[in-house]
């Protein structure tokens, strides 16, 4: 089965350099119009320095793709419905985007949602990281904004099933400027953006998953889940907080673990439960 975007078109933040310019060029080969957003950030060309979103559509334009720059800060919601606004009277809609970080994906979301829902189709992937998934040591403001963009997915590709629209996250490791001096050569070597790109493709394709949590390395793909245990009926007696810390291994136990549908799985487990007990 061959993945096309023909006819789509996409958003892609942070585009500029690094994941991003490395998605927004793989969407481009494929078939989609592409608006490349980065904010502020130069790119050196010979003597002169142009922008980087500029840069990267002037190599989309280059391999015969097509693509337009967009410098709009993503927390500027202004700015950013106006990047909606243009690519809507460039090319007539919005079929994909592609988010990086907390309030950006919030604003860009917001901007593209109604028209993604009249059209009857839409694409949203959003990056996570395992900073927020499993933690890292002195990462706490980066790892909670990223486990954040795991919870507006979830809730938003609930709300966006009636209308086609699916959202997911993909949580990549890659080589970038962020990573410099971090990782062993060896490493650096396999840990290429185009290495993660086929996921990402993968997330926004038109028979594309939703609610899912892609993680990509090195050419490496697994999914990341939120499960919830079984657990165990202790009750709301005064010796219940002893007995949670007594049983507090069978109420880890992940055996017959579960991934919820919705929130609300959590709750009608534990009413179940607590109705059982009261038989």
């Amino acid at each position: 089965m061959s993945i096309s975007f023909d006819g789509r078109v996409a958003i892609v933040t942070g585009a500029g350099g690094g994941l991003g310019r490395q998605y927004a060029l793989a969407l481009a080969a494929r078939g989609a119009k592409v608006v490349v957003n980065d904010f502020g950030r130069p790119a050196s060309e010979g003597a002169k320095e142009i922008h980087a979103a500029d840069a990267v559509v002037a190599e989309i334009r280059a391999a015969g793709g097509t693509a337009i720059a967009s410098h709009a800060s993503v927390t500027d919601e202004a700015a950013v419905n106006q990047m909606v606004r243009d690519t809507l009277a460039e090319w007539g809609r919005v079929d994909t985007v592609v988010e990086v970080h907390l309030m950006g994906a919030v604003v860009c979301t917001h901007a593209v949602w109604n028209t993604m829902r009249s059209q009857q189709y839409g694409r949203v992937v959003m990056t996570t990281s395992s900073s927020g998934l499993y933690g890292n040591f002195g990462q706490a403001n980066y790892g909670a904004a990223k486990m954040a963009l795991v919870g507006l997915m979830q809730t938003l590709a609930i709300e966006g099933a009636k209308d086609n629209i699916r959202v997911n996250c993909l949580a990549p490791t890659a080589a970038t400027r962020m990573t410099e001096g971090l990782l062993q050569p060896q490493m650096l070597q396999l840990l290429t953006p185009e290495s993660v790109t086929p996921g990402l493709l993968v997330l926004v394709a038109d028979d594309a998953p939703t609610r899912a949590i892609l993680c990509a390395g090195a050419g490496t793909f697994a999914r990341a889940h939120v499960t919830l245990t079984h657990g165990m009926h202790i009750g709301s007696g005064a010796d219940a907080p002893e007995r949670v810390a007594a049983h507090f291994t069978e109420i880890s136990s992940r055996t017959g673990e579960t991934v919820p549908d919705s929130g609300s799985a959590q709750g009608h487990n534990e009413v179940a439960q607590a109705l059982a007990a009261a038989r």
